[in-house]
C-alpha cells in the first residue's frame, strides 16, 4: 500500500488600481488567515504596472482623430495558503469590491511517502 501525504497550496493573485482597497484587502486576509492557525507565504508586491489605454474619438472610419489616453496603475499582490483547503476556498469565494481582481491557482503538492 502507497501512503502519501498531500498537501494543497493555494495562490491568491490580487489586482486593483486602488492600492488602498487591495491593501486592506490584503490585511483581512492575513489576520483571517493568521486567526485560522494556515501557513501563509507573503504578500508578495509586484512592481506596479502603469498602462495607457488609447481613446479615439471617431464616428467616421476615416476620422482618425483621439482623446488623450486614459492612464492607470494596477497593483499586484501574491499570498500563498498551505494547506487550509477550507480557508483558502472561502476566502478565494468571498465577495470582493468590484475594484479588487482575484485570481486563485491551487497545486496539489505530493510528499514523500513510503510504499509497501
Amino acid at each position: 500500500m502507497n501512503n502519501t501525504a498531500m498537501t494543497f497550496v493555494t495562490r491568491l493573485t490580487l489586482q486593483s488600481g486602488d492600492r488602498a482597497a487591495l491593501d486592506g484587502i490584503v490585511s483581512d486576509i492575513k489576520s483571517t488567515a493568521e486567526r485560522k492557525g494556515a501557513a501563509l507565504k507573503g504578500p508578495h508586491s509586484h512592481p506596479p504596472r502603469k498602462i495607457s489605454v488609447p481613446q479615439l474619438c471617431r464616428l467616421h472610419a476615416d476620422d482618425d482623430r483621439h482623446f488623450d489616453s486614459w492612464e492607470y496603475t494596477v497593483f499586484t499582490r501574491e499570498l500563498e495558503i498551505h494547506g487550509h483547503d477550507n480557508l483558502a476556498r472561502n476566502i478565494a469565494s468571498q465577495n470582493f469590491p468590484d475594484s479588487v481582481h482575484i485570481e486563485a491557482e491551487v497545486e496539489q503538492i505530493h510528499g514523500a511517502g513510503r510504499g509497501n
